[in-house]
């Protein structure tokens, strides 16, 4: 039972209860004060007219005509309907109801509602007194009483409505309540089968598109992020793992010769300069790792400028055409000017120059490789890399973005299969991605970048750092 008073449908439920008695209340208060000052006017009209009558038959007929009128009033009507009383100057009574001149009402003419002792009863009446020629008074009033019992059947309308609304609310609260709790479930169970190890297990969700169905899917996202990033560290774990081993044991092989041979100093310094070459190695492939971890991570956004990766790209085709005329190949940019986007500069001008390494190193000799910044349909920027070497299968284009994947054709070329990885990795940091496709024949890589043109406000210091650099 607590936990049903604890949940947070029997809290929206009793608070829409509590709203709509509110407003019943609100709305409820109005109408009886416009309901009294309606009733209280119509008495106070009523007995004017009936006042301005009798004076006008006092006037005709005088104080004799006036008490027979009176007194066939008072046969016709129901007993108690009406208050009358006439009398003379002395305050005796003439005519009328009332055996004496009631107490408590002011001398002044007027209307006036009081309680008033009739025949041992206290009942509330609304009275108007008026003044006649000669010292006469008249006295015509009404008991109030005669109209709660229309008060009574108000108020007990209202009594029902907020009975109907509290019910309403309860029963409301407790299917709200059985609704939350099976979406609450099936949220457990996610959970509890995650916690199990089973990370491809979802939420379940509707077609509705209502909050919590737009929450579910929001999970599902997430949950989709984490097994991706849970499958790449074990795979990333696992590849470090295999392609550690080979330059470390290399070394270790290297440097146990030494020590067993001890050969001559000449031979000595060139297994020492491989050996430094093996540990080059091996930091590069944790730096790189280190920069695709921190690129993950969304923390290089903060370097984020207005760049121009037009001139990018011009930077890094005069970096590699030395590399290029060396292998005999046409390295050339494709001028288009100015292609502005917003993005870390270090960053892309690492994936440009990744692109073209990839191009000049797999290029045969007297092929051609072109760079070019262009201006894509959906309003966002690609840089185009397009070779006429060999090429990648389509069944490992797929594939070769992967962390240490490297495909039959690159397996006799240096390096460790971090280049395309962390291509991609900066593309998905600037809101875009890496595509490959046939360049007929040969590679075509274009990466796309989707970030704003617009640059962010940047904080004097930094404004500083970039002016000076």
């Amino acid at each position: 039972m607590a936990r049903v008073i604890r949940s947070s449908a029997a809290t929206l439920a009793v608070s829409y209860v509590l709203l709509g008695v509110a407003a019943l209340v609100l709305f409820a208060a109005p109408l009886i004060y416009a309901w009294q000052s309606t009733i209280d006017d119509f008495l106070v009209d009523i007995l004017k007219d009936d006042s301005q009558r009798m004076t006008q038959v006092f006037q005709l007929r005088g104080p004799a005509g006036l008490k027979q009128f009176i007194d066939a009033r008072l046969g016709l009507q129901i007993a108690g309907e009406r208050i009358l009383l006439l009398t003379d100057a002395q305050m005796r009574p003439l005519a009328g109801n009332l055996r004496a001149w009631p107490h408590g009402i002011p001398p002044k003419p007027g209307s006036y509602t009081l309680p008033v002792n009739l025949e041992g009863r206290v009942i509330p009446l609304t009275l108007v007194r008026t003044t006649l020629p000669g010292g006469y008074s008249l006295l015509v009033g009404r008991n109030v009483q005669r109209y709660q019992p229309l008060e009574h059947r108000f108020f007990l309308g209202l009594a029902a409505a907020l009975a109907v609304i509290s019910i309403t609310g309860l029963i409301g609260g407790i299917l709200v309540r059985r609704a939350l709790l099976s979406r609450i479930q099936s949220i457990r169970q996610t959970v509890s089968a995650i916690m199990r190890g089973d990370l491809g297990h979802r939420l379940p969700t509707r077609a509705s598109g209502d909050e919590l169905d737009t929450l579910a899917q929001t999970i599902n996202r997430m949950l989709e992020q984490i097994e991706q990033l849970v499958h790449g560290i074990s795979d990333v774990s696992n590849s470090i793992a295999h392609d550690l081993r080979t330059p470390l044991a290399e070394l270790r092989s290297r440097l146990e010769e030494l020590s067993l041979t001890r050969p001559g100093p000449a031979e000595t310094f060139a297994e020492i300069e491989a050996a430094v070459a093996d540990v080059d190695s091996v930091i590069r492939i944790f730096n790189a790792l280190l920069r695709l971890a921190e690129i993950d991570t969304g923390m290089r956004r903060a370097e984020f400028v207005e760049t121009d990766v037009g001139d990018l790209a011009a930077k890094a085709v005069e970096f590699y055409l030395p590399a290029a005329e060396l292998k005999e190949l046409t390295l050339a940019c494709r001028e288009s000017g100015p292609v502005r986007v917003l993005g870390d500069r270090l960053l892309l001008a690492q994936a440009i120059n990744n692109l073209v390494d990839n191009a000049v190193k797999y290029t045969a000799a007297g092929g051609r490789v072109s760079v070019e910044a262009v201006r894509r349909a959906d309003g966002g920027v690609g840089i185009v890399v397009a070779d006429n070497g060999p090429g990648i299968p389509d069944a490992e284009k797929p594939m070769v973005a992967r962390r240490f994947y490297r495909g039959d054709a690159s397996r006799a070329t240096p390096g460790v299969g971090l280049g395309l990885s962390l291509v991609e990795a900066i593309a998905r940091l600037h809101e875009g991605g890496l595509e490959l496709s046939d360049n007929q024949p040969g590679l075509r890589a274009e990466l796309r970048l989707g970030a704003s043109l617009t640059a962010p406000a940047r904080s004097p210091a930094r404004a500083v750092a970039a002016a000076l650099g």
